[in-house]
């Protein structure tokens, strides 16, 4: 029988108010309280720095974060510095991992990969993984950066995630935000949007639509619904 995946679509949400609510999501889903979920969003521009601590990698000053208008969150998923920006859609997925899913931690990392994947085959793009790096990758420049914790459960055998992926969809983002950083301390590759490599324009309900199907066809334990918009 297919687990319900409860889903929520928000156009834009504070970082701190969307880390909070995971975090509750997370303690809820454990004690049974709460479906597994899907939150999609984006967020204003945000810096967050994961468990790998690396202040170098950030390029700007406080100063400059407020100059910009940035704000930065050092916070509990694995990896290193990342950017978040209108034009990215964010995917948070909090799901169960209890031994009935039939994944792994590593597992569950390389199918958020292959919903990726699969969605810009769509459109005719050849994105695959590079070795030793986390993410999709569209030749040498990576499109959507992969984050995630691995909650331990404390009421329940298993783990809750939290985190998930970044995925570039406006054209012009890669000038954006991620100028200021070493993104995921990677120096040597940059940074593209499916805007770029398509030449067609989305909007971010748009893909959000598109992404829900992709999501239970890959995570298939899990019952597709109708997407619910939250303009809260």
């Amino acid at each position: 029988m297919r687990r319900i995946l409860e889903i929520s679509y928000t156009p834009m949400m504070d970082y701190g108010k969307a880390w909070d609510l995971q975090k509750e999501l997370v303690r809820r889903i454990d004690l049974g309280e709460q479906q597994e979920s899907l939150l999609l969003l984006q967020h204003p521009p945000t810096y967050t720095v994961g468990s790998q601590r690396h202040p170098e990698h950030l390029l700007l000053s406080k100063e400059q974060l407020q100059e910009r208008g940035i704000e930065l969150f050092e916070i509990d998923r694995g990896g290193d510095i990342t950017y978040h920006g209108p034009g990215q859609l964010v995917g948070y997925p909090l799901l169960l991992l209890d031994g009935q899913m039939g994944l792994d931690l590593h597992g569950y990392l390389r199918n958020l990969e292959q919903v990726m994947i699969n969605f810009l085959a769509q459109y005719g793009i050849e994105a695959g993984r590079k070795p030793k790096y986390t993410g999709v990758w569209v030749g040498d420049l990576k499109i959507c950066a992969i984050g995630v914790k691995f909650n331990k459960c404390r009421k329940q055998r298993g783990f809750v995630t939290s985190h998930g992926f970044a995925f570039n969809v406006k054209s012009g983002i890669q000038d954006e935000g991620f100028q200021g950083i070493i993104p995921c301390g990677i120096d040597s590759f940059g940074v593209t949007s499916l805007e770029d490599c398509t030449g067609r324009s989305f909007t971010m309900k748009q893909v959000a639509d598109e992404i829900i199907p992709l999501f239970t066809e890959v995570f298939d334990q899990y019952e597709g619904q109708c997407i619910r918009e939250d303009v809260s």
